[in-house]
């Protein structure tokens, strides 16, 4: 908890200073015995009506206060709109009077009462509103949670496949441990998520329309900037080279990488903007999705500079990700020019290229230890919707000259397939989460966790099991935020476990 948030006496002077004389405050105070979805709608309007939102929580002396005023306090604290929580001695209205909030907010219920607000609020100007909040807003904290809380209970851990291939899920933790401090270089698309939370209202009368209001809206760094973050969560050492427009995206991209400790390389291309994509959701269900991006590739000389950044960067390099969504970021020419000096540092290579709404051909990507390409993606590159899977397997592997090839399957799993000693060894992962709630980043996810585990040392089945549990895990929350080592510990020690 932020202890900015919590003042343990009525202090209105300290609270002043704190908010800033710039800054408009809107104060509502209440018992608060169980914050209740009605609370929650009440705070929102509040919150939009100033820049500060101070909450004050009643005294345990107060008429029908059942619970201790500290644990009620604790309780509006947890509440991400509340900027400060008050524990009230004196009257609301005495506290109104010294600390003049510009606006004070109390339920619809009581604009027709007597309220000793009143008299303290016209004395110096301010205003007092009675409002509800909107009832859109009861399933706010459950949103909230969606973005954040990841619910490894729907996380299943069958163990035919370790058993299979002789190892035990708890080498996985070890393998994990051995992450920490791996220098990662991942190159490619950047990729601003956006999702908007709707309430459905209905159908439109005039026309066969979908009529939706937003709720809230969160956005996240997704595309290889995804890639580099959950790299960073599972504690590598990470740099990471893009291309980028020029807007506030890009600002804020390059911020939030930052903050999370990973260097960036970022390229400014004046005649594209940053790719971003906009999710509308309603019901855990996403709607539509809108891009805003252009497709070519970048200059001759932004190559050549994301060239030079590349080469100068290997040196202090163990494994570098090709992660390319096919909006331009990664030509040919430049994929091959930074391959071959990769190889020459000795440097590991992976490769993921996603072709959900455009094209692409992960075969390109040639010599990788690993490349993860989706059933349709490994189709695409062999130009070939018909014969079977273990087909395009084999096909694909010997193609791109990768050692190993995952293909992911979605709801049916994934099928791992590895050249030992020149014969295509081929094995089937059911999917670990039947549950997901989004299941943007878990191939990100997969990606990324996997090809760090065969650079410690890990085989592809245990590289492929941590990569499926870290996609279970990135499915089970909405939006492509980073996952933590801890995390994946937590899903490895979870009790749920499943024969195939």
């Amino acid at each position: 908890m932020d202890d900015r948030t919590r003042l343990e006496s009525a202090d209105s002077a300290a609270l002043r200073l704190a908010c800033g004389s710039a800054n408009s405050i809107a104060f509502v105070s209440g018992n608060f015995n169980v914050v209740h979805p009605g609370h929650l709608r009440l705070l929102k309007f509040a919150a939009e009506q100033a820049d500060i939102l101070v909450v004050g929580v009643n005294a345990d002396s107060s008429p029908g206060v059942t619970v201790p005023q500290q644990v009620r306090v604790d309780n509006v604290c947890s509440i991400s709109m509340v900027d400060y929580a008050v524990s009230l001695n004196v009257p609301a209205e005495t506290f109104i009077a010294s600390l003049q909030p510009n606006v004070v907010v109390k339920g619809k219920e009581f604009e027709h009462r007597q309220n000793p607000e009143q008299r303290a609020v016209d004395a110096y100007g301010g205003r007092l509103v009675f409002s509800s909040g909107e009832l859109r807003f009861a399933s706010l904290s459950l949103v909230e949670r969606d973005y954040t809380d990841a619910d490894i209970s729907s996380v299943t851990k069958p163990l035919d496949f370790p058993s299979r291939h002789g190892f035990e899920l708890s080498q996985l933790k070890s393998t994990l441990a051995k992450m920490a401090g791996m220098r990662v270089l991942v190159i490619g698309d950047l990729i601003i998520d956006e999702y908007v939370t709707c309430d459905a209202i209905g159908m439109s009368q005039e026309d066969p329309t979908i009529v939706v209001t937003p709720i809230v809206t969160k956005t996240f760094v997704g595309g290889a900037g995804g890639v580099a973050a959950h790299a960073r969560g599972l504690g590598g050492d990470v740099r990471y080279c893009t291309v980028v427009g020029e807007d506030e995206f890009a600002s804020f991209a390059l911020e939030n990488l930052e903050e999370q400790g990973i260097r960036c390389d970022c390229f400014a291309d004046s005649t594209r903007p940053t790719t971003r994509k906009q999710r509308y959701r309603a019901l855990n269900k996403t709607l539509l999705r809108v891009n805003h991006l252009r497709h070519h590739a970048p200059s001759p000389d932004i190559q050549g500079r994301m060239l030079k950044a590349v080469e100068a960067a290997l040196p202090d390099c163990d494994l570098l990700l090709f992660s390319c969504f096919n909006y331009g970021c990664l030509p040919q020419d430049l994929v091959d020019a930074i391959t071959a000096k990769a190889r020459a540092k000795d440097v590991m290579l992976a490769a993921d290229s996603q072709a959900s709404s455009q094209l692409g051909d992960v075969s390109r990507f040639r010599g990788m230890s690993l490349i993860t390409p989706t059933e349709r993606e490994a189709r695409l590159a062999l130009n070939d919707f018909e014969t079977g899977l273990a087909d395009v397997g084999e096909r694909l592997i010997h193609k791109a000259y990768a050692d190993n090839l995952v293909i992911t399957l979605g709801a049916e799993g994934l099928l791992v397939n590895t050249l030992h000693d020149g014969t295509l060894v081929t094995d089937r992962l059911p999917a670990l989460n039947p549950s997901p709630k989004d299941v943007a980043g878990a191939g990100d996810s997969f990606f990324m966790s996997s090809a760090m585990a065969l650079r410690v040392g890990a085989d592809i089945w245990q590289s492929s099991y941590l990569g499926a549990l870290a996609a279970a895990l990135q499915v089970s929350r909405v939006g492509n935020s980073p996952m933590t080592a801890a995390e994946l510990v937590a899903e490895i020690d979870g009790s749920s476990y499943e024969h195939d």
